[in-house]
């Protein structure tokens, strides 16, 4: 198959209305040709394409800021010689300045397919300040590597941030390309917009089931995303970011690890089989003792889990990583009644808010774990209205 940076590169057509113009990209280490070459030397070495600018998101265009709210600075490209802005510093939204550098922005960034991922977030801002600027966005695709599967609650009304982009589900099953569609439609932008498509990209395809295994090689879009088990579960270890456990930030497993020093995992994950066995279908969970190198529970041994979301015990359609991440709170919250699950912080620059609910935009998910009344069924019948809402309104930009 072909990601659209590689048809953009290997068909001169597509690329023949950018002759003329001043071009931007806006990537990160993962924007890599088949054959692992950087999009920007990529482009520079056609000839044919004029870069006049870059862009970097969040952890910026070489990927080595580790944490959230580590701001990138800009900088002038050592070879290029052309400036290369940050979107996570200063500004998160393209100034003026910003834009009088360009004709064009292309956009080639692999996103993990979950609403908190913040690139999303970058595309509806860059999106519609090139809708003020009277600016051209082109979307070279990606695969989404958690697939089309939909999962979670929808973000509410008054909880946009940079974690929440738009009223979408926790999964929301599109690609980069298809959810510029949905922002340009959503939000009425008279923009330029186009999406120079993948090529024979099979997202219901095992053993990838999103991912193109065997064809491609993973490059980390984030620091902490190493692989595509991590990629298929983060849709549910995001949320431990907003709690005072470990998500295994500081081991060679994060986001696919939970855990802390006072609690016992056994008894956690034996709880949660009994709460809703079938929560935990297609994946592996395993029992493991973990010690952080850095960030929470830094140098402490943490009772913990490992998610297995990778074969032969990986179930595509089976697999629900933010139902099961939810049940490991409610297992929590009934073995230890006040364990100080929440942690009370600034999250991606939102005050005065809880980080669990700012990620799940809103507090829904946090109120069904505190309530002791409340089951297993009141989260997933509140989940699967906005789960079927969302596979409704998100056909019409489907792709592939």
């Amino acid at each position: 198959m072909q990601f659209g940076l590689d048809r953009l590169i290997g068909e001169p057509a597509l690329r023949a209305p950018l002759k003329g113009k001043r071009v931007a990209l806006l990537a990160h280490p993962a924007s890599l040709t088949a054959d692992l070459t950087h999009a920007l030397d990529a482009l520079a070495a056609l000839g044919d394409i004029r870069l006049t600018a870059a862009f970097g998101p969040q952890h910026g265009m070489r990927g080595d800021k580790q944490d959230n709210m580590v701001e990138s600075p800009d900088f002038d490209d050592p070879v290029l010689g052309i400036p290369v802005f940050s979107l996570y510093g200063e500004t998160r939204r393209p100034n003026g300045q910003m834009m009088s550098t360009f004709d064009v922005l292309l956009v080639d960034l692999q996103d993990l397919g979950c609403r908190i991922y913040t690139f999303v977030t970058t595309l509806r801002y860059v999106l519609e300040v090139a809708a003020a600027h009277n600016k051209a966005v082109w979307v070279l695709d990606r695969p989404n590597p958690a697939g089309r599967p939909i999962e979670g609650t929808a973000l509410r009304p008054g909880w946009e941030s940079f974690v929440g982009a738009g009223a979408l589900p926790m999964r929301h099953g599109l690609t980069l390309g298809e959810l510029g569609r949905w922002f340009v439609s959503t939000l009425n932008l008279d923009v330029d917009y186009r999406v120079i498509e993948m090529a024979g990209w099979a997202p219901d395809a095992a053993p990838g089931f999103g991912w193109p295994l065997g064809e491609r090689v993973w490059v980390n879009p984030s620091p902490n995303a190493p692989n595509l088990s991590m990629a298929r579960a983060y849709a549910g270890t995001v949320m431990l970011e907003g709690t005072t456990l470990s998500e295994g930030r500081g081991t060679t497993r994060p986001l696919e690890l939970f855990g802390a020093p006072d609690i016992d995992a056994g008894r956690v994950l034996a709880k949660m089989r009994a709460l809703a066995p079938q929560w935990l279908e297609g994946c592996g969970l395993r029992p493991c003792w973990f010690e952080p190198t850095f960030h929470k529970h830094k140098g402490a041994l943490c009772s913990g889990a490992q998610i297995h979301a990778e074969s032969p015990l990986y179930a595509h359609d089976a697999f629900r990583p933010w139902r099961l991440m939810a049940l490991g709170f409610k297992a929590i919250r009934k073995l230890y009644r006040d364990y100080p699950l929440w942690r009370d912080f600034a999250y991606e620059y939102e005050h005065g808010k809880l980080a669990i609910d700012v990620i799940n935009g809103g507090p829904q998910l946090r109120q069904w774990v505190d309530d002791d009344a409340a089951e297993p069924g009141d989260l997933d019948s509140a989940a699967r209205i906005d789960e079927e809402q969302w596979r409704s309104e998100r056909a019409p930009h489907l792709l592939y």
